[in-house]
């Protein structure tokens, strides 16, 4: 007995529908009309025998079984579509617009873009260091790993970490200050806060029951490795990430006071959703995702 598979044009509508986060998006993006696009789902769920959305006035929601549907279904369709693309387009070189900060790129990143390389060697990156990386996205880059308190909500985003304030200085001004927070110490020194992490001072010093401090300068960097090797060379206290220290593996570096704080910042992989849908976005994403890093 043959099984019957369902129409590939309807599975496509849904995933499309589901990643673009609206019908109206979906549509546009499939060249289809509203009521076409609603005859490919309506196909689908007759398909299945059972409710893939929850029809709220103009909006369609995922039921439980349509949010199964689409685990089960979105990866086996991206392979498929990856398949395909290595038979049909065997040898042409793809190039993905990446936007990554140089702290990221140098501690995280390129330690492990042989792993990517060696999987996709057909899978090119062309790097933007600058800042503002969500502000190019579509124009001048096609996907970034930001550093933010929380990406615009327009965009298709994912987590990849949760981190630790910490002071971080030379290890000879970290002996000078010693292993509890005094204030009138504290006072005197030069506070090193980078660009991109604005709120982690106030939160390192509400942590350390420190409101009151009033540093005797800030100083303010747009770059993790010249803040880290300033802290390194003495010139002040860096407010920067644990895993940015742990990375740097550098031994003149110490942190003050060894007293984890909650970061209001993570690192985010972001781009439009749509671009999800382009190969070079989606051999990036998933292999970021399944690398770690």
């Amino acid at each position: 007995m043959i099984r019957r598979l369902p129409p590939l044009r309807s599975l496509e509508a849904f995933i499309r529908v589901v990643r673009a986060g609206s019908a109206k998006a979906a549509a546009s993006e499939l060249a289809l009309s509203p009521s076409a696009l609603s005859r490919r789902l309506g196909a689908l769920e007759d398909f299945v025998g059972k409710p893939l959305f929850e029809r709220r006035h103009q909006s369609l929601k995922l039921t439980a079984d349509g949010q199964a549907l689409f685990d089960e279904v979105a990866p086996l369709m991206d392979e498929m579509t990856d398949r395909i693309d290595r038979l049909v387009d065997t040898g042409r070189l793809l190039r993905l617009r990446l936007g990554v900060l140089p702290l990221f790129g140098s501690q995280r990143l390129f330690p492990r873009l042989a792993e990517l390389r060696k999987l996709h060697p057909q899978l090119h990156i062309d790097i933007d260091s600058s800042h503002m990386a969500e502000t190019k996205l579509g124009d001048t880059i096609d996907a970034a790993i930001i550093l933010s308190e929380g990406p615009d909500p327009a965009l298709h985003a994912v987590q990849l970490d949760h981190n630790k304030v910490y002071a971080i200085t030379s290890a000879d001004l970290a002996a000078e200050l010693g292993g509890v927070p005094d204030v009138a110490k504290l006072s005197k020194q030069t506070f090193l806060i980078h660009n991109d992490l604005p709120h982690s001072f106030e939160a390192w010093k509400t942590a350390m029951k420190l409101d009151d401090l009033k540093p005797a300068a800030i100083d303010h960097f747009d770059s993790g490795q010249l803040i880290l090797e300033a802290a390194a060379q003495g010139l002040g206290i860096a407010i920067m990430h644990d895993d940015h220290f742990t990375r740097a593996h550098d031994g003149r570096l110490a942190r003050l006071y060894n007293i984890p704080v909650d970061s209001p910042y993570s690192y985010w992989f972001v781009c439009r959703p749509r671009a999800l849908e382009t190969r070079p976005v989606r051999l990036f994403h998933d292999w970021l995702i399944k690398a770690g890093l």
